[in-house]
C-alpha cells in the first residue's frame, strides 16, 4: 500500500537536523482490522498547512512518519461490530483521523482534545483503517473533493466554537490560509461586523472579499496595528484569530484587540517560539482572554451539517496524484493555492 511520508535526508546524526526530512511515498502493509473498525478507500487527501512543517522538522517530529489527515473516501469493510451508526460498504465518508479512548481521565471530563490514547493513521494512503466512531457518511450532496475538507471545516467550527462570538463584534482574522479563510465565511454566518482579514497574498486577499471580508489588510505594505485603529474607530476589535502562524504576526494580534476582547491563537506555531507579552497592559488593564485551540472535539457532527452551505470549490481545484508527492508539497509551500488535494485512488 502507498503512503506519502516524511523520510530522512541521508544518514543525519545530528539531534537537531535529524528532525528535518523529505517528502516520499513508501509501500507499507495494511492496517489489521478490529472488529469495530472500518477500511476505507481514499479518494482524496488535502494537504494541510502543518504537513510540510511536520516534514521541515519544525514541530520536532523525527521521520520517518507518514503524512495526511483530511481525506475522504469509500467504505469497503466493516468490521463485525462495526453497526452503531448504520454505515455500509460503498458508504461515501470522512471523518475525525484521531481515535479518541473515551475511558481517560480527559475524554471522561469533556476534553477529548487531551486524550492520553489516540489512535491515528495517515490519511495520504491507499487505505486507511478507523474506529467506526470517526466514521461519518457524507450528504449526497456533497463530492469526494468537498468531502475530504470535513476535517479543516471541523477545525473551524471548533474556532467559532471557542470564540464565544456575539452577534455585531468586530473581528479580524490574522492568516488567510485554508483555516482563516473557511472561519472567516463562518463569522460572516455569525454576524461579525468590520470583518477584517489580515494578509500579503493577493488571491487570498480576494477570496477573503468574496468570501464575506470587509476590510483587507497587507501587513507587508500596511501598519497592522494603525489600520486596525482606522477600521475600529480606535476601539480595537472585539474578536482577534491569530491563523497564520507566524512569528512575526503573533504579537499584533493582541495589540490591535479591544479592551476586553479576546484573542485565539489557532495556528500551529514552531515548537520553540516563545512569544513576548506585558501582562499589566494586556491581562490587567485591558482584560484580554487569550486562548487557543487543539483538534476538533465534539465538532465533527455540526461540520458534516454546514459543510453544504460552505463555499468550497476555490479550495478544491489543484488536485495531484500520490505518485507526485514531492510536487504537492512544492505546489503548497509556493502559497499559490488555497488548498492542494492528493488523488489516492480512481474513483
Amino acid at each position: 500500500m502507498k503512503v506519502i511520508s516524511a523520510i530522512k535526508i541521508g544518514n543525519m546524526k545530528d539531534s537537531d537536523e535529524s528532525k528535518r526530512g523529505k517528502v516520499g511515498v513508501l509501500d507499507v502493509p495494511e492496517s489489521p482490522m478490529g472488529d469495530e473498525d472500518v477500511k476505507i478507500k481514499v479518494a482524496y487527501c488535502a494537504i494541510c498547512g502543518s504537513d510540510p512543517h511536520l516534514v521541515e522538522g519544525i514541530f520536532g517530529w523525527e521521520p520517518p512518519f507518514g503524512l495526511g489527515h483530511e481525506l475522504s473516501g469509500t467504505i469497503v469493510e466493516l468490521g463485525k461490530n462495526a453497526n452503531k451508526k448504520g454505515l455500509k460498504i460503498g458508504d461515501k465518508v470522512a471523518g475525525n483521523f484521531l481515535q479518541f479512548c473515551g475511558t481517560c481521565y480527559y475524554c471522561r471530563n469533556g476534553q477529548e482534545q487531551f486524550c492520553e490514547h489516540t489512535r491515528n493513521e495517515p490519511g495520504m494512503a491507499e487505505y486507511v483503517v478507523w474506529h467506526e466512531s470517526q466514521v461519518f457518511k457524507m450528504p449526497d450532496e456533497v463530492s469526494f473533493e468537498q468531502a475530504c475538507l470535513l476535517e479543516p471545516v471541523s477545525v473551524a467550527v471548533r474556532i467559532i466554537d471557542k470564540t464565544n462570538i456575539k452577534i455585531g463584534q468586530r473581528v479580524a482574522v490574522s492568516g488567510g490560509g485554508p483555516i482563516g479563510l473557511l472561519t472567516l465565511q463562518m463569522l460572516k454566518m455569525f454576524g461579525a461586523t468590520s470583518l477584517t482579514l489580515i494578509e500579503p497574498i493577493p488571491q487570498r486577499q480576494e477570496l477573503a472579499r468574496e468570501f464575506g471580508a470587509d476590510f483587507i489588510i497587507d501587513p507587508i505594505s500596511q501598519n497592522v496595528e494603525e489600520e486596525a485603529k482606522k477600521i475600529t474607530g480606535g476601539l480595537g476589535f472585539d474578536l482577534v484569530i491569530e491563523a497564520s502562524g507566524s512569528p512575526k504576526a503573533a504579537p499584533a494580534a493582541c495589540n490591535i484587540a479591544a479592551k476586553g476582547g479576546t484573542v485565539l491563537y489557532i495556528a500551529m506555531f514552531p515548537k520553540d517560539y516563545v512569544m513576548p507579552l506585558n501582562l499589566y497592559e494586556k491581562c490587567y488593564s485591558n482584560e484580554l482572554t487569550i486562548s487557543g485551540t487543539n483538534v476538533s472535539p465534539y465538532a465533527f457532527p455540526r461540520a458534516m451539517q454546514i459543510l453544504p452551505r460552505m463555499k468550497l470549490d476555490k479550495f478544491t481545484n489543484k488536485i495531484f496524484t500520490i505518485d507526485q508527492a514531492e510536487e504537492a508539497f512544492e505546489a503548497q509551500v509556493s502559497g499559490k493555492y488555497p488548498k492542494i488535494l492528493i488523488k489516492c485512488n480512481d474513483f
